[in-house]
């Protein structure tokens, strides 16, 4: 076969035979940033506006996020999953041959948090900043490096400034493991510095082997510091052989019952009876609650209780972004007013024993009625608010209306405002005015609510009673009305205490009525089985509900079902009596109840069982992401199902991955870490074109766009952490941790790979020091006086003596000054790489 013959021309093109081409260079010399991509673009572009190509370049980008995201979700449950492994415990008990046996679990919480948490939420910076590396033949780019600064600085400055203002109002939060931060907070600086070292100092321009060893092995060196910090290893000895007490901790005198009490609640699956009782006792006294809404917010109140972990938290904000199933109970507005007015005993902040009502040392104010109902053209009605108990102390208590289907300055006018009772002042009204817009509607409804007030010395000497919500319904009826029980028969256990009879006005509420009522002895007597006698119900203008309340008597004996009956008779105000004038009341034996009870633990295990961050089947995997809110149909917004329909295609795919129930968790985590890093791959490619489309250099788009996108869960997550969690760990303890993590981690084994891959090739790995150095050096500084606030507004009563909330004006203060440094270094390291400050 002859040889044929090659001819190059001067325009490119080039002739092999007597055949013509054109050079690739030649077709695509206008082709703009084709080639800034490892994967992307996929196919040919040249043809399309540069303005459309940018365009679908940031939608891609943006939806890329939302994959990591997505993917991270199910990472973070393979975390937990192999993070929760427990070992037993026992514990001497009463019973010689029955020791106590409890769970703790066997990673520690430092060494969690450094490793496969730290991982977890830094893993899509990691993994760019390797394959960036790899991708350009292991030559160092700017988007991984600057990614990783670029988080960090969004971290520790937009983060704590979140949480430090965002706080409830009058609430503080402090970093309770403040060793461990002091560890992390130290490496944290140590990172950057000796980042900086290296690039502009020790070898200015290149990163040699040695020194990514340094770099790399500052990881472990991290962990075990601050493992040994977390075990008190660098402090003063507790009193107690902490060796011996494993992951118990440090109990106070009287706290192990509490503790041993909490952790039965899901021992084997099953809740603690005692406290279950104790708690559907309490939701009882709000009127209408069915046994499923007390198991919801029986479930809310146990994870409520619970400690949870900085994970927990960017699970619960990834799911919210993305229209997935909540990590916590989904409660209807009326059971959110409920839960709201039961966590107003600040002494009961989890399941167990409900504070009584101490009249004798408290003022109890509540509403006269738990619900009242006026014509749309009542204009102005007062609303009874009574107190009763202690008598000799001025108290005062906030008023405030919630929008139900009635809606504030539609419907009504909105009031907030704090009642005060005088010494001896028994009864107070408020005025409630509605808005007559001539215009046909349903009836709708609003509630008013009482609540303490934030102030400490205002919360002494005063509690809520019973009826702290009020629900009021706007209707057209002018009539007196008809009153009658609600049901014919009331069904209740002898050790209830009170049984509560409601009784209702029906088809009118105007005026003042009176109705008497009496009990009658049927197998139940009064005075062995019951408390009876007779009494009166008043029923002011416009109050619908009122409740006759009688003393059953438990006297502790097994014996039949026995009942009694309520009657009403002699209705004044020009009411009538209804159908139902009679009720019969049964009083059960407890072992009766017992299968009540144990339907009711049933429940409420199934809820919080629903709220596992992981799934332990491909099923129920699957299941979560065909339907919105994880199938939790009824209490999904409209939110949940736009963000449920732009992921979907994520759900769908990622739903593939083997759940953390497969293998400990261990097959999942692997899997799911290598699609991240093939989306972390995609989100290179998108976010290096993208910068090339606009103008905008890699470095720039690194620590604006990547990084906020990258960290944006994070924000979420921290905030709620700071919101709901007792101390500021979880919200910013943990940041200087992974910020250090992305160093050791997300450089330092990229350039250790690049730097033997060119001690091989006997090259020197160059990492331009100019942009680098800058960024870096800017960052550190900054961050030491970020530092610096934190510490400051810990040790100063003038913040309010800790890291997050305090006074508002010192608070908000501080959230500007943390935000603006932010602002300062995208500022002053974009100008940086456009060469504002000279040339490096």
């Amino acid at each position: 076969m002859s040889e044929l013959e090659f001819t190059l021309e001067e325009d490119g093109s080039y002739t092999i035979g007597n055949k013509s081409y054109i050079s690739k260079d030649e077709v695509y010399g206008d082709y703009e940033c084709a080639d800034r991509g490892l994967l992307l673009p996929l196919f040919s572009e040249y043809t399309w506006p540069l303005e459309v190509r940018a365009f679908l370049y940031f939608m891609g980008l943006l939806y890329c996020f939302l994959g990591v995201a997505i993917i991270a979700d199910i990472f973070m449950g393979s975390i937990e999953k192999i993070t929760s492994k427990t070992r037993k415990v026992y514990l001497t008990s009463e019973k010689e041959d029955e020791p106590e046996v409890i769970e703790v679990r066997i990673w520690s919480d430092a060494v969690a948090n450094l490793t496969l948490m730290a991982l977890g939420s830094s893993a899509p910076e990691i993994l760019l900043s390797i394959i960036e590396i790899i991708g350009n033949d292991f030559r160092a780019g700017d988007l991984g490096p600057g990614t990783i600064v670029g988080s960090a600085a969004f971290n520790l400055f937009v983060i704590s400034a979140v949480c430090v203002m965002f706080i409830p109002k009058g609430e503080i939060r402090r970093i309770k493991d403040i060793k461990v931060f002091a560890v992390t907070t130290v490496f944290s600086v140590v990172a950057y510095l000796w980042l900086l070292i290296i690039v502009v100092a020790v070898s200015p321009g290149r990163v040699e082997v040695w020194e990514a060893v340094v770099t790399l092995v500052m990881f472990p060196s991290l962990v075990l510091i601050a493992w040994l910090a977390e075990k008190n290893f660098f402090g003063v000895p507790n009193k107690t052989d902490t060796s011996k007490q494993i992951e118990l901790g440090n109990f106070q005198p009287g706290e192990t019952d509490k503790f041993l009490r909490e952790r039965q609640y899901f021992r084997d699956g099953r809740l603690d009876r005692d406290g279950l009782v104790a708690f559907i006792k309490e939701v009882k006294n709000y009127p209408g609650l069915t046994d499923e809404d007390a198991a919801v917010l029986a479930a809310s109140k146990l994870v409520e209780s619970q400690s949870h972990s900085r994970m927990w938290y960017r699970v619960g904000a990834v799911r919210s972004m993305t229209g997935g199933r909540k990590t916590q109970p989904q409660l209807s507005y009326k059971l959110k007013e409920v839960y709201s007015a039961m966590n107003e005993h600040p002494e009961a902040p989890t399941v167990g024993e409900v504070p009584q009502v101490q009249p004798h040392k408290n003022a109890i104010v509540d509403f006269h009625s738990a619900s009242c109902a006026v014509m749309e053209n009542i204009g102005k009605f007062q609303v009874a608010i009574c107190r009763t108990g202690r008598m000799d102390n001025r108290v005062s208590v906030r008023v405030e209306t919630i929008d139900g289907t009635a809606t504030v300055d539609q419907d009504y006018i909105g009031i907030n405002e704090i009642l005060t009772f005088e010494a001896n002042e028994r009864e107070k009204f408020i005025d409630v005015e509605i808005i007559n817009d001539n215009q046909w509607e349903p009836d709708e409804e609003f509630f008013l609510k009482i609540s303490l007030l934030m102030d400490p010395e205002k919360r002494e000497g005063v509690q809520l009673g019973r009826i702290s919500i009020m629900e009021i319904t706007i209707l057209n009826d002018d009539e007196p009305g008809i009153v009658m029980f609600q049901k014919r028969g009331f069904l209740v256990k002898e050790s209830i205490g009170n049984a509560v009879i409601p009784v209702v006005r029906k088809n009118g509420a105007d005026g003042e009525i009176t109705v008497k009522w009496r009990t009658i002895d049927k197998s139940a007597v009064s005075g062995r089985d019951f408390t009876g006698g007779e009494g009166l119900l008043t029923f002011k203008h416009t109050e619908t509900l009122q409740n006759i309340e009688i003393p059953i008597i438990d006297d502790m004996t097994p014996e039949k079902d026995e009942h009694f009956e309520v009657e009403l008779f002699d209705p004044e105000g020009g009411a009538k009596l209804g159908q139902i004038n009679r009720t019969a009341v049964t009083i059960t034996n407890d072992d009766d109840f017992n299968s009540f009870l144990s339907n009711m633990m049933q429940m409420t295990n199934a809820n919080v069982h629903a709220l596992q961050v992981h799934h332990e089947t491909y099923l129920g995997q699957i299941k979560d992401a065909l339907n919105v809110n994880g199938g939790d149909i009824e209490n999904a917004t409209c939110m949940d199902y736009i963000l449920h329909f732009l992921t979907f295609g994520w759900k769908i795919i990622f739903a593939l991955v083997p759940p953390p129930g497969i293998l400990g968790g261990w097959l999942c985590f692997f899997v799911s870490l290598g699609v991240i890093g093939l989306l972390t791959a995609i989100v290179g490619d998108l976010a290096s074109i993208f910068g090339c489309l606009v103008g905008l250099k890699d470095g720039v788009t690194a620590i604006t766009f990547v990084a906020l996108g990258t960290s944006l869960p994070d924000t979420f997550a921290s905030k709620a952490a700071a919101v709901q969690e007792k101390y500021a760990d979880n919200a910013v303890g943990n940041v200087t941790g992974s910020n250090s993590v992305n160093v050791f981690l997300g450089l330092g084994l990229p350039w250790l790979i690049a730097a033997i891959v060119h001690a091989v090739r006997e090259e020197d790995f160059i990492v331009q020091k100019g942009n680098l150095g800058f960024s870096v050096g800017l960052f550190t500084g900054l961050s030491i006086l970020c530092i610096g606030i934190l510490l400051a507004r810990r040790f100063f009563g003038f913040f309010g003596k800790a890291e997050l909330g305090g006074p508002p004006v010192p608070r908000y203060a501080s959230g500007i000054v943390m935000m603006s440094l932010w602002m300062v270094y995208v500022l002053f390291s974009s100008f940086q790489q456009y060469d504002y400050f000279g040339k490096p």
